[in-house]
């Protein structure tokens, strides 16, 4: 089979503190299988195993000094798994000593060597430096936040911006309670509610009838307009903070008319703008799957 019929597969280490924990834990939000320190002598058995249970599945291991005299040996494992179809991506994180002290001390964690901080740092450096030379890619996390080291490896995946955030939007009625799960809330009790008219009282806001009702409501699509703007500008702030995940709430009275029409206004517009959304009407008990 062909090399672009598989996934992903990156390998990544680095110096003690860099922030390989972190990286993985990005990858996972891009979707990859992750695991952290699996034994480097099982990396081409684990590769068979993820082949067989899905064949295109994006993986990203962690290795790091602890390996030890195994890390030798990288070179050949990441043969083994060429050989099976898969083209390994070795990625190497860096940082500064000054920088690797001070996280350290923040984290009151030891370092792997378990000897006086900077000679462990020194031998560790020495160590690695064969494997930092075998890198495809290589990042400084020295000066970076989170979101911004997010930003680098969502680039060095080629993973565009406006499929970095996972979107949630909810509708919900007051009644009922607000969602737990909400990061922004917005009420739309405002809208003329299509309960008071009979012919509408039994339908929901998925539904043309009830639709073409608050559409004529006094500001209804004017207010569509700004809030999908707003969520729109605010979207890129926060997955340069880092966050992956964002369930937007919209409530009414009961849950079934107002709420559902703007819940479901505002998760179309979003798709149409290349974001990845989830829509899911809570009191209807209605779910669409996340979509592009």
């Amino acid at each position: 089979m062909e090399q672009s019929k598989r996934g992903k597969f990156f390998i990544i280490t680095g110096i003690s503190g860099a922030g390989k924990t972190q990286a993985l834990k990005i990858f996972g939000d891009f979707g990859f299988y992750c695991v952290d320190n699996l034994p480097l002598a099982l990396f081409a058995n684990f590769s068979k195993y993820i082949k067989s249970r899905n064949d295109s599945e994006n993986i990203a291991l962690g290795i790091d000094i602890r390996e030890g005299e195994s890390l030798k040996t990288l070179p050949e494992v990441m043969k083994s798994i060429r050989r099976q179809g898969f083209e390994p991506k070795l990625l190497f994180l860096e940082a500064n000593d000054e920088v690797l002290v001070r996280r350290f001390s923040e984290t009151k964690h030891k370092h792997p060597l378990q000897e006086q901080l900077l000679t462990a740092l020194e031998k560790e450096r020495q160590f690695l430096m064969p494997i930092k030379q075998l890198a495809d890619d290589e990042i400084n996390t020295s000066n970076l936040t989170l979101g911004e080291l997010k930003e680098k490896i969502s680039k060095l995946l080629e993973i565009k911006r406006s499929q970095e955030m996972n979107i949630s939007v909810v509708s919900f009625g007051y009644k009922h309670g607000l969602p737990l799960e909400a990061d922004l809330v917005m009420d739309v009790r405002f809208l003329k509610n299509p309960y008071y008219v009979a012919a509408l009282r039994e339908k929901n806001g998925l539904d043309k009838e009830v639709q073409d009702y608050i559409k004529k409501s006094p500001h209804a699509l004017n207010f569509l307009k700004k809030f999908t703007e707003i969520v729109i500008y605010l979207v890129p702030k926060y997955i340069k903070e880092g966050k992956s995940y964002l369930t937007i709430a919209v409530g009414c009275s009961g849950g079934k008319h107002r709420s559902v029409f703007m819940a479901h206004s505002l998760a179309e517009i979003l798709r149409e703008k290349g974001f990845k959304v989830s829509e899911f009407h809570r009191d209807l008990n209605i779910v669409k799957k996340e979509t592009w």
